[in-house]
């Protein structure tokens, strides 16, 4: 049981770590939407390949445009937090009361 509760414990560092970088690719696609960028920027392209397929499923199952505004970033975001607070703590204490 000891090497269980060190696996789930490293497991909720990667998701942790996971979680955040993904929340800064989030707000970096975001921040993006505000300006023009060039399209064909490496950068660009990859912060749109690595969040698209998230916010677009978001888009397709929840209504998120309100006003010409889509906020399914910030729903993500949201969702995010959510993760954060609640299954990061659950496995870090999964770990201490197995090992």
């Amino acid at each position: 049981m000891f090497a269980l509760g060190h696996l789930i414990d490293a497991l909720a560092s990667i998701l942790s770590l996971a979680l955040t970088i993904y929340m800064w690719l989030i707000i970096a696609q975001a921040l993006l939407t505000w300006v023009n960028p060039d399209p064909y920027n490496p950068i660009v392209r990859f912060l749109y390949n690595v969040t698209e397929p998230v916010l677009g499923w978001v888009r397709s199952r929840v209504p998120v445009v309100f006003g010409g505004l889509d906020f399914s970033a910030l729903l993500v975001l949201l969702g995010i937090v959510f993760l954060q607070r609640f299954l990061v703590p659950t496995l870090y204490d999964l770990a201490r009361r197995i090992g």
